[in-house]
């Protein structure tokens, strides 16, 4: 997910002064920021299908011996793409303070908009999500301005479709033609070739459709995020209908989309020792967990993915940043997991 960065530059000693307390909101002095634990983000990518009937549907097996055209209008769903992705969310259980203690050196951390840390004396790489490729209405050609004196003064839509479907045939014989070498007049370059070969492809589309009608199609998306915590065997995460589309769990209008996780340990999280503070910084190790959906007894997704529930939590001691090295980390702010290390 887009999150914005908060870049708070702040005057600290080396890290081996800082301190780590659990955060207390209205007590302690020093930088709060959260670890992540996971939520799924379930995406379901549907096509909504607009379809309008051709001027001459009736015609069209008569014609151009096209089956199954309808002459009613309809509009209809479809189930395009589902994924499921690891996402991080701030832990309230797992809130700290940075304290600061020494002002002769500068540091730096790095934050998301939620708090939670993504990089200690440096910047965390900008990570950019890939959009999805949404099929949108397009805008259809007007097959009226193509049709010929002769069609257009037919006396009968009967005719009107008759001189259409010999113009269309009349068209896929010149591509035929021209791209055989076989034309009189031909294209003197590969650019010239293309532009007629569309131009024909154009026409050939808005008569055609005349007959087969307009599919409009429209892509859209939805998100819904799970807690792996209140269980996900078997759940309910959207519901599906050909005619309605994708609907809320509990609309029983449409066949539900379940999503499961199977874990080989148990939820929960690595319990700290009893009145022992830790010293230094805190990062996740997270868990692995076997992630699928289906729907209509299909499995339609099934993926390995971190789960931070399922993992424990570890420190980056204070050696790490003693004043003669200058330590560089750069967490996964979806994990809490440490991305990269270094230091000079």
């Amino acid at each position: 997910m887009k999150k914005g960065i908060i870049a708070l530059s702040l005057l600290a000693a080396t890290a081996a002064t800082y301190a780590q307390d659990p955060y207390i909101p209205g007590k302690g002095e020093g930088i709060a920021y959260f670890l992540p634990k996971t939520a799924l983000e379930v995406r379901v990518i549907a096509t909504k299908v607009t379809y309008q009937p051709g001027e001459f549907c009736q015609y069209a097996n008569r014609f151009l011996r096209l089956n199954n055209v309808t002459a009613q209008p309809e509009t209809y769903w479809k189930i395009k793409q589902i994924e499921v992705c690891s996402v991080g969310v701030p832990d309230s259980t797992k809130a700290y303070i940075m304290k600061l203690k020494d002002k002769d050196l500068a540091s730096n951390m790095e934050l998301t908009d939620d708090g939670i840390i993504k990089a200690i004396n440096t910047s965390a790489p900008a990570t950019e999500e890939t959009p999805y490729k949404l099929e949108k209405t397009q805008r259809h050609p007007n097959a009226r301005k193509y049709l010929t004196e002769e069609i257009l003064m037919a006396g009968s839509t009967a005719k009107m479709a008759e001189l259409t479907a010999k113009e269309i045939f009349n068209i896929r014989e010149s591509k035929n033609l021209i791209l055989r070498g076989q034309a009189e007049n031909m294209p003197k370059d590969g650019a010239s070739l293309q532009l007629v070969i569309d131009n024909l492809n154009q026409q050939e589309q808005a008569m055609t459709e005349m007959f087969t009608g307009i599919n409009d199609r429209e892509d859209q998306v939805f998100t819904v995020r799970l807690s792996p915590e209140e269980g996900l065997k078997d759940r309910i995460a959207f519901r599906f209908s050909e005619k309605l589309g994708i609907l809320t769990p509990d609309d029983l209008a449409g066949e539900p989309i379940y999503v499961n996780l199977t874990s080989k340990t148990a939820l929960g999280t690595q319990e700290e020792g009893k009145g022992k503070q830790p010293k230094g910084v805190l990062y996740n190790i997270p868990g692995k967990a076997s992630v699928s959906v289906s729907f209509e007894g299909k499995t339609v997704f099934e993926e390995e993915l971190p789960v931070t529930q399922l993992g424990y939590t570890e420190v980056l001691t204070d050696g790490l940043f003693d004043k003669k090295v200058n330590t560089r980390v750069v967490f996964n702010p979806n994990t809490g997991a440490i991305v990269k290390i270094d230091k000079d």
